[in-house]
């Protein structure tokens, strides 16, 4: 949560309970009568913890950021390589998509909440800078030629494999594959 007011138990329950009514069924299509009901709690209950469904919403947006986060990080640790690191954010996708069977939450909030000022807008629009700068920063590790353009490369198979997930095409592996021969093509001007 952006403030940082201590969590209770209800409000745990009403980050919960919303993060799977947002996910499962939209942002927008689910309203704090349906929350509170869902997390056992009071309307006022739940505005007491929260403040706004928009502050809801960004609560929510943060705890799954951490989540997607520190997947990314291990599985960046647990890489056997520098260029094996490159390629560690669309490893990580096949571990999440696993439970995140809706595709990815950021692209679903940026694309419900077109407003650039709202806050879960602004939220959902760093975590995709974030991993720019992630894939830019093991480009630049792994002696890759040009990081930030192939940075951006990768960004672009990552969201694609994110957007088409339900399609049931196989777009991950796809995408892991052409992301590979760009790093090792980049990795082999630098040699």
């Amino acid at each position: 949560m952006s403030e940082s007011k201590p969590m209770t138990d209800a409000g745990h329950r009403i980050l919960d309970a919303a993060g799977d009514l947002f996910y499962s069924n939209g942002i927008t299509a689910v309203g704090v009568d349906l929350i509170a009901e869902h997390s056992g709690v009071t309307k006022r209950t739940l505005y007491n913890q929260f403040g706004s469904k928009d502050q809801l919403v960004v609560a929510y947006l943060e705890e799954r950021e951490r989540r997607w986060q520190t997947l990314v990080c291990e599985t960046i640790a647990g890489a056997d390589s520098p260029l094996a690191a490159v390629l560690a954010p669309l490893e990580a996708q096949r571990t999440w998509n696993q439970s995140n069977p809706r595709g990815c939450a950021f692209i679903n909030a940026l694309a419900e909440l077109p407003d650039p000022t709202h806050p879960a807008h602004l939220i959902a629009a760093e975590q995709k800078q974030w991993l720019v700068e992630i894939f830019t920063d093991l480009a630049s590790a792994a002696g890759c030629s040009k990081p930030k353009a192939l940075a951006t490369q990768l960004l672009v198979l990552h969201e694609g494999a994110l957007v088409t997930q339900q399609l049931s095409l196989g777009t991950l592996s796809v995408s892991i594959d052409l992301a590979r021969g760009l790093v090792r093509a980049a990795a082999s001007t630098q040699h």
